[in-house]
């Protein structure tokens, strides 16, 4: 049975265990688009990638589960060099005032296959307090430059292409977990010789 399929048993609920660790050298393969239409496995996968995420936020899913919180995975961290990816951000990361316009819990729920950049800012960004990863079990200090407004262009679960203008944190995770399915870590992103190096006019995200 390979992974895939073991993954998107009925029965299997993703925890941490399925989730490789770096140094595993899938994390470092360019993982491979997904074919069209959408296979069953494929579709069946990236909503168990989606249900991982809303249990790593829920308190008591994570406790049962063992999981560490996470707003995104990738089907590489799973062992599958594939270009399939899910986000989760939660309301928690925007403005009150912004949070009571849409009753949703998440500002950004999706899976994406195939996604890939097709626009972006010149301005680059940061995260104040960094970044880390379900498949990296240590701290790695610095700021992780990435784009402050990226456009990005995927195939959603029902085959059809879409086109999503990002900004501020929804952008660095969407760019995180798309480094994930191109072989990248975000430490390869962090300046090694001044971790908290600012560009001129790089934005830093609280």
């Amino acid at each position: 049975m390979s992974v895939q399929d073991n993954l998107i048993k009925a029965s299997h609920l993703i925890d941490m265990n399925d989730i490789i660790r770096e140094g595993n050298p899938t994390l470092r393969q360019e993982g491979l688009d997904v074919t069209l239409p959408l296979s069953d496995e494929d579709i069946i996968l990236g909503e168990k990638m989606l249900a991982f995420l809303r249990h790593s936020q829920d308190p008591v899913m994570a406790e049962k589960l063992g999981l560490r919180g996470g707003v995104g995975i990738a089907a590489p961290q799973l062992d599958i060099s594939k270009k399939i990816i899910a986000c989760l951000v939660p309301k928690e990361f925007e403005t009150e005032e912004a949070a009571e316009m849409t009753s949703d819990a998440y500002r950004l729920a999706t899976i994406m296959y195939n996604a890939k950049i097709v626009a972006h800012s010149v301005q680059d960004a940061a995260l104040a307090d960094g970044e880390g990863c379900l498949s990296v079990d240590r701290d790695v200090p610095g700021y992780v430059v990435r784009h402050a407004r990226v456009t990005v262009e995927y195939i959603d679960k029902n085959g059809d292409t879409q086109r999503l203008k990002l900004r501020g944190y929804d952008a660095m995770v969407v760019q995180h977990e798309i480094d994930h399915t191109n072989g990248i870590m975000f430490y390869d992103r962090i300046n090694e010789a001044n971790p908290f190096a600012i560009k001129e006019g790089m934005l830093i995200i609280e």
